[in-house]
């Protein structure tokens, strides 16, 4: 695989096209026409031009995929989302293949550091229209109920202090189902406050009105498919 193919190539000229303003007069083809109306040359052009410039692009490699995030990616498949939220986006490990995969989706996504908001603005900045970040708080999601068809929370439930006030908001928000990654056994990482096991999140998200939850495991997690109304 050739170093701009082992990339996220849209994303990654996207973010490199909101980062590197500077060059635009130098290269006006490559920031002024649309994302995508850029061959697959001038992506790569682009690519090329944030080594030159030393901007890190390697949170758009797609070697970084993860079994856990390839397995979600299948059950959205069968639901088709209208629409979707993602709660603690960080640095995209999973935005990114989201993106990718569902060319046509639009995401919005929240999470608490703002750095990590810029950085994903910076791919809607870049021309990625249907992208958009947010700072925020899962226990008080500025959105109105039901705003989203599905919503994603991919290994962030074990850092939150306030489980139920997270979950019920989650709920609150989604209009039919909830996805949920968690460690399934406990680890070294000292910021995982709580270790769930099956009937404890299954009966969590009850409380909160799902319909019906169902489990399974990736690699030391758990998948959990919680439907709403």
């Amino acid at each position: 695989m050739s170093i701009e193919r082992s990339y996220f190539e849209v994303l990654a000229a996207a973010y490199i096209r909101s980062k590197l303003q500077t060059a635009s007069s130098t290269y006006p083809r490559l920031f002024t026409r649309d994302l995508e109306e850029l061959s697959d040359e001038e992506r790569h052009q682009l690519i090329r031009l944030a080594g030159e410039q030393e901007l890190r692009i390697h949170r758009f490699k797609r070697t970084m995929e993860l079994p856990r995030v390839r397995r979600v990616l299948g059950i959205l498949k069968g639901m088709q989302p209208a629409n979707l939220l993602d709660i603690g986006s960080g640095r995209g490990a999973f935005l990114w293949p989201l993106l990718d995969e569902f060319p046509f989706l639009p995401v919005t996504c929240i999470d608490m550091r703002d750095d990590r908001v810029r950085d994903i603005q910076a791919v809607h900045d870049g021309g990625v229209v249907r992208l958009q970040a947010m700072q925020g708080d899962v226990t008080a999601l500025p959105f109105a109920s039901q705003s989203f068809d599905v919503i994603t929370m991919l290994e962030v439930l074990e850092h939150v202090p306030a489980t139920q006030w997270a979950l019920a908001e989650i709920c609150r928000v989604a209009s039919r189902f909830v996805l949920l990654s968690v460690p399934s056994k406990e680890d070294s990482n000292p910021e995982h406050i709580h270790l769930f096991s099956q009937p404890q999140i299954t009966q969590l998200l009850r409380e909160q009105g799902a319909t019906r939850v169902s489990v399974e495991y990736v690699l030391n997690h758990m998948l959990v498919i919680a439907k709403i109304g």
